[in-house]
């Protein structure tokens, strides 16, 4: 029990565990911020270019069952705006991680001669075999 606590103590204090629930955190917040997005300024927005429907409204009822197709239609932008943020700040971070990683890389340094002298040998060895040979005549006289 003492190693399994022990290992258990060492998992979570990595820092990919913390950097997960740091980022389960920002994401439900962020959540909560597009959602308020949704519903409260781009939903409303439609409703009016399409000649004032609430889209919480809409639903089919039969009996006392009830298919709420707005709150759908809702959930289906949520999601589609959470992914573009996403996609954005992803592009964005792929962008300065690449501007970093090449401004760190040190300059190679020049080749000494010994090595361009075999490259080009080598080289022209390629091109030799890729050359046709023609076939000797072996017709007798």
């Amino acid at each position: 029990m003492k190693k399994f606590i022990h290992n258990f103590k060492e998992f979570i204090s990595k820092g990919n565990v913390i950097d997960l629930a740091i980022a389960v955190v920002i994401g439900n917040a962020f959540n909560a911020i597009v959602t308020s997005l949704v519903n409260d300024v781009i939903m409303p927005l439609v409703g009016i270019i399409i000649g004032g429907i609430d889209f919480t409204g809409i639903k089919i009822t039969h009996g006392t069952s009830s298919i709420l197709i707005g709150n759908f239609i809702q959930n289906i932008i949520n999601f589609l705006i959470i992914a573009l943020s996403i996609f954005i700040v992803i592009q964005v971070f792929n962008k300065l991680n690449h501007k970093r990683k090449h401004e760190e890389e040190p300059p190679k340094p020049p080749k000494r001669e010994e090595i361009i002298l075999l490259e080009e040998i080598r080289d022209l060895l390629r091109d030799e075999k890729k050359k046709p040979h023609p076939k000797p005549d072996l017709k007798k006289e």
